[in-house]
């Protein structure tokens, strides 16, 4: 496999979707796959790091997964907690930088507590910058960034007619990351799932039909090539993008 160095995508985000299917097809229960992801997480990370992608985004918990059984939502906001806790001196060795993007209020006190102090540790390195979606929707992101516009309007802060799609860039969660070039969903599933949904609109997505537990370097290796060798035109036409 020949990849172009100078098409590294910039900003990969991976719906990371199957591990209660990957447990259930050998008789374990749901949460035995959650159990079993980390090394799916780890290849991901080692391969970004490696390629010399700036951004990876994984989608860990929805706001739609609150819904989820009792038990299944408790073991994994405590798989979080240790995760962070093993993995961040690694993490730090490697100079990664660990953002979350999502409501973290609504996380329990141990979980806000634990990705607040890996962001603290991992704040001034300069390597890959891990993104994790929790308690996220693209909905709920958008709900938010209108709360606030729609605050600095009624103090005068803000005229509507000012109100562009910079403007929503910079209320979103993090706007300072720029929108994904990829984005990969495991599983087999063909649907974004409330991922996302503003900075997506012109990513180039990948479908693939692996459980998110049997995910390698390879998967993501063999997806960067197929985006090297898609036609990005963003609205243009080919004869335009193929002008110097």
């Amino acid at each position: 496999m020949s990849l172009t160095e100078t098409k590294i995508p910039a900003h990969v985000a991976i719906i990371m979707d199957g591990n209660g299917r990957w447990a259930q097809q050998d008789g374990h229960e749901r949460t035995y796959g959650h159990q079993h992801a980390l090394t799916a997480v780890r290849e991901a990370i080692e391969c970004a790091g490696e390629l010399g992608i700036r951004y990876l985004t994984l989608y860990a918990f929805s706001t739609e997964n609150w819904n989820r059984p009792k038990e299944e939502v408790h073991l994994l906001m405590s798989l979080f907690v240790q995760t962070v806790h093993h993995e961040l001196e690694e993490l730090n060795q490697k100079n990664v930088r660990l953002l979350l993007t999502g409501r973290m209020e609504d996380l329990p006190d141990d979980c806000q507590v634990a990705m607040r102090h890996a962001m603290e540790v991992t704040a001034h390195n300069t390597g890959l910058t891990v993104i994790l979606a929790l308690s996220y929707s693209g909905r709920a992101e958008l709900t938010d960034m209108l709360r606030t516009v729609a605050r600095k309007v009624a103090e005068g802060k803000l005229s509507p007619d000012e109100i562009s799609s910079e403007t929503i860039q910079q209320h979103l969660y993090l706007p300072d990351v720029p929108d994904p070039d990829i984005l990969i969903r495991t599983g087999g599933d063909v649907r974004v799932s409330n991922f996302l949904l503003y900075e997506i609109a012109y990513s180039e997505l990948f479908f693939l039909p692996v459980l998110w537990p049997d995910f390698r370097k390879s998967h993501l290796l063999e997806v960067i090539e197929k985006y090297q060798n898609r036609e990005r035109r963003f609205g243009k036409t080919s004869a335009q993008i193929s002008q110097p």
